[in-house]
């Protein structure tokens, strides 16, 4: 069995990286997701969003360990998140659904406010891989773990890239109706002006 943690701070606050975290895939930054469908989702009775989503996953690991391990091209996670939005916590566990007679790996991330600065996010990331059953079991656990760790980084680079989109966006758009109100405002001006010349038409 082997055991990743790892810890990041993101300069953005919470909200926007919880916004960016669901707009995170498809990411030319981290393309090991490459689908994500949305099982089931519902708001409790103390307003936390849960949400559990189907992931799909290439994992990129060479062809002697897929052949070990039985892997098609694509593999699969069950993901169960949690936004408690009074809390300021996201709170996302996943669980592989592909080779799991064989390997477990639970993941869970938690972003939150940090704890010394409110406009940014600290990250919480755990990982535990356990294979069993298969020849080069605990070679096979540091390579999987070794792939985890750079997927994170990968990870979290992308979702600066969304949080940079984000922003594009928001800027456009107000580019836009900055413009769409000016150019209204000059419409209104010069009917006004025909109707006061004198009076009328």
């Amino acid at each position: 069995m082997k055991i990743w943690t790892s810890e990041h701070t993101f300069e953005h606050s919470w909200d926007t990286i919880v916004q960016a975290a669901w707009k995170k895939y498809p990411n030319p930054l981290n393309p090991a997701v490459i689908g994500t469908d949305v099982l089931d989702r519902k708001v409790d009775n103390k307003g936390v969003l849960k949400t559990h989503r189907l992931m799909t996953t290439q994992w990129g690991l060479p062809n002697w360990a897929k052949k070990i391990l039985g892997q098609d091209e694509n593999a699969y996670g069950s993901e169960h998140s949690e936004v408690d939005p009074k809390a300021k916590t996201m709170t996302l566990k996943s669980k592989n659904l592909t080779w799991c007679n064989l390997v477990t790996i639970d993941e869970k991330l938690v972003y939150a406010t940090h704890p010394d600065d409110s406009s940014k996010t600290h990250l919480k990331q755990e990982a535990v891989v356990n294979i069993k059953g298969v020849p080069l079991s605990s070679y096979l656990e540091n390579m999987i773990t070794q792939n985890i760790n750079n997927n994170a980084q990968k990870g979290r680079e992308g979702l600066e890239w969304v949080v940079r989109k984000i922003k594009v966006e928001a800027e456009t758009l107000q580019t836009e109706a900055a413009s769409f109100t000016k150019d209204t405002f000059h419409t209104i001006h010069k009917v006004e002006s025909l109707f006061n010349r004198d009076g009328s038409l």
